[in-house]
């Protein structure tokens, strides 16, 4: 699905002048390396403040509890993007308010999410789609209730709104990014990053990062944590940060040579257009899934499933939500499947993965 070696490759010789910068300075913890990515990757947001943080899962809940959400709140959210957002919430012990999708998006849809009562809304921007931003912010307003981006899967998506073009992370009043290494831009290990526009926000969220101090063991608020970018992956991240929009535009070249090539009457292709969508996956969906997974298997095609249960169905809630029923995100869960979409890939592998997909039922007792 990845091929990471391939990926950076071309940038070893910086990324190891950046690591050996780090080690030859003997500041690895909130340095000048977190300062000077923290100010690039702000910038490249288009918002005043970035505050890494060591994990995109952290960098939700820090978010969530820089604009206020706490013990009680309802936080409005998908269950088809992989629980992330729930794990975050329910460590702040915030009450999850699932609202179903929009099926051609997979995105939060703003009408359900008008009919909620909710105090904050957490916008999940999936497979590398920007959600419907201008409308969904429009009803969080009509509600009072803050609005956080989580943009783990969209580094770099745009959107047109009535003040014109902003990139994921410039919606909210705050937002979450991860830097794990497959996203369109990673780190060589775990990182991630809450921006805003706001100075409030990110001092608050500058403290939650590290034990609520607003100086040296010196605890004002909570509840806190330790969760810092340390200065070797934000020295990667800053090497790696001028190439992201050619990665980018490299994924969605990869999504439009499957859309020419892909022809099957079962499947449904995703729209993946530039720039309100980076191709970090490339998911089509199946009624009969398992049948295709098993065919692409046996044509050596990788593939994965990005999600197969959603958040309300997970064990883990016991019969909490059993109630409940969204009955689009349950019918994309069960057709969703994900096809090796990354800057890396050869025009001619494209074709073979799209050759084996069309091949689909042809011979295999699919009917």
């Amino acid at each position: 699905m990845n091929d990471l070696a391939a990926h950076h490759a071309p940038l070893a010789g910086a990324l190891t002048d950046a690591v050996r910068r780090v080690i030859d300075s003997g500041w690895f913890v909130l340095g000048r390396e977190v300062a000077g990515f923290e100010e690039a990757f702000a910038a490249y947001c288009g918002v005043p403040h970035a505050v890494g943080v060591a994990n995109g899962t952290d960098a939700i809940e820090l978010a969530l509890a820089g604009v206020g959400v706490g013990r009680g709140d309802r936080v409005a959210l998908v269950a088809n993007a992989g629980g992330y957002g729930t794990t975050a919430l329910l460590a702040l012990g915030a009450e999850p308010v699932y609202v179903d999708v929009d099926e051609d998006t997979a995105t939060l849809d703003p009408q359900l999410l008008d009919r909620e009562t909710f105090d904050a809304v957490l916008v999940t921007h999936l497979y590398g789609r920007l959600a419907d931003m201008p409308a969904l912010r429009a009803v969080a307003d009509r509600h009072g209730a803050a609005v956080v981006e989580d943009c783990a899967q969209a580094h770099g998506a745009s959107l047109d709104g009535p003040s014109g073009s902003r990139r994921a992370g410039a919606w909210g009043d705050a937002a979450a990014f991860s830097f794990y290494p497959t996203k369109n831009l990673g780190a060589l290990g775990d990182g991630g990053a809450v921006v805003t526009a706001s100075a409030e926000v990110a001092e608050r969220v500058r403290r939650l990062r590290q034990y609520g101090w607003d100086r040296k063991y010196h605890q004002v608020t909570g509840p806190a944590r330790n969760s810092r970018l340390d200065e070797v992956q934000a020295a990667v991240l800053s090497v790696k940060l001028p190439h992201l929009d050619g990665w980018n535009a490299a994924r969605v070249a990869v999504a439009a040579r499957y859309r020419d090539a892909i022809r099957h009457p079962k499947l449904t292709l995703p729209e993946v257009d530039a720039p309100g969508h980076v191709g970090h996956l490339y998911v089509l969906r199946c009624a009969d899934r398992d049948a295709l997974s098993a065919h692409l298997r046996a044509h050596g095609v990788a593939h994965d499933v990005h999600y197969p249960l959603p958040d309300h169905r997970q064990p883990v809630h016991g019969d909490r939500f059993a109630g409940l029923e969204l009955p689009v995100t349950e019918r994309l869960c069960a057709e969703v499947l994900s096809l090796p979409c990354h800057p890396e890939l050869r025009a001619e592998q494209v074709d073979r993965v799209a050759a084996a997909v069309n091949a689909f039922g042809a011979g295999d007792g699919e009917g």
